[in-house]
């Protein structure tokens, strides 16, 4: 049944996955305006070029340029949104970032990661939600979960789970020595709750314990943390964000859920000993993307061989281009 014939459907309400459908409706009506939007003014625009170039008007010329310019931004944008077609390429997004073997260097690069995903959240207007953190004995983070919340957050993010390398002159150093240091990365999708991820009560094991992070006083003096370990994959998720236990634990279940699915699909994809090597071993020969801040600034990504200069602006969020052609690598 097509989707529209099934929106219209006087009962279409009495159907669990109604808003999956007009979602979905929704989605596929945007991208025929996109389509019809970009062929119009692209009409228009070799309109207004032939008629410049035939009265030779170089103030309608440059107009010209300058609509080219703004209906190629918006093209290229179309473009990667049709690119964003998995399952749960729509749907937020978890992301878990851990600190490699080196201490203090590695947990503040880690925490050096974690503020560049959420720089680039806020810049798309996204909503975060701080799950689980571990902090470093001295400085940086041992591990940090969050939940970036908005659509395609996960299809924009899939592509970054792997191992990043940092080379710099090390802040902790007296010596002022250059340092190597790394953290793994895992994206991961919010399930929808109509994709059924069958779990066994005995495939778990629940530890409850007290929470390490902020949110006052109770939290820090109550075991409402939660941590669940899925048996049978070895897939641990840990929740401390309320607290009611009771919350917590409802929240890691959906994590683990999350986990368990793109588990499966990474399974599918036959990539299963690859996901597990990035998780297992935070170092050398992993890595998908170096930054390189000296002996001279560069960060490229190893997939794409895309490269940049500009570490800073990367470091403050600016990753578009590098999640851009993790798409179509």
């Amino acid at each position: 049944m097509l989707l529209k014939t099934k929106s219209e459907n006087p009962n279409i309400w009495k159907d669990d996955n109604a808003k999956e459908v007009f979602k979905k409706i929704s989605l596929i009506e945007k991208k025929i305006e996109d389509f019809k939007y970009i062929e119009k003014n692209l009409l228009d625009i070799k309109e207004l070029f032939i008629l410049s170039t035939t009265e030779n008007d170089e103030e309608l010329l440059n107009e010209v340029f300058e609509d080219s310019k703004k209906l190629l931004k918006y093209s290229i944008k179309s473009r990667y949104e049709n690119l964003l077609n998995g399952e749960a390429d729509l749907n937020n997004a978890f992301l878990e970032i851990h600190a490699g073997a080196g201490g203090t260097e590695s947990q503040d690069w880690a925490e050096m990661l974690l503020r560049m995903y959420l720089r680039w959240a806020d810049s798309k207007k996204f909503k975060t939600n701080l799950l689980q953190e571990s902090k470093g004995e001295e400085v940086g983070i041992k591990s940090s979960t969050i939940k970036i919340i908005g659509e395609y957050s996960y299809g924009w993010l899939k592509g970054e789970s792997g191992i990043h390398r940092l080379v710099r002159i090390s802040p902790f150093d007296s010596n002022k020595k250059r340092h190597t240091s790394f953290a793994s990365v895992w994206v991961y999708p919010e399930i929808n709750e109509k994709i059924e991820i069958e779990i066994n009560e005995t495939d778990l094991r629940i530890d409850t314990y007290r929470s390490s992070g902020a949110g006052g006083q109770h939290v820090n003096t109550t075991d409402s943390a939660v941590r669940i370990t899925h048996i049978p994959t070895n897939i641990v998720v840990q929740c401390q964000n309320d607290r009611s236990q009771h919350k917590n634990k409802s929240h890691a279940l959906t994590m683990l859920k999350s986990k368990l699915y793109e588990f499966e699909i990474q399974k599918r994809k036959e990539n299963e000993s690859r996901i597990h090597s990035i998780k297992n071993d935070i170092g050398w020969g992993n890595q998908i993307r170096s930054y390189v801040l000296h002996p001279y600034k560069l960060i490229k990504d190893l997939r794409t061989n895309y490269e940049t200069s500009n570490a800073t602006d990367v470091l403050d969020g600016k990753i578009d281009r590098f999640l851009e052609l993790s798409l179509i690598k």
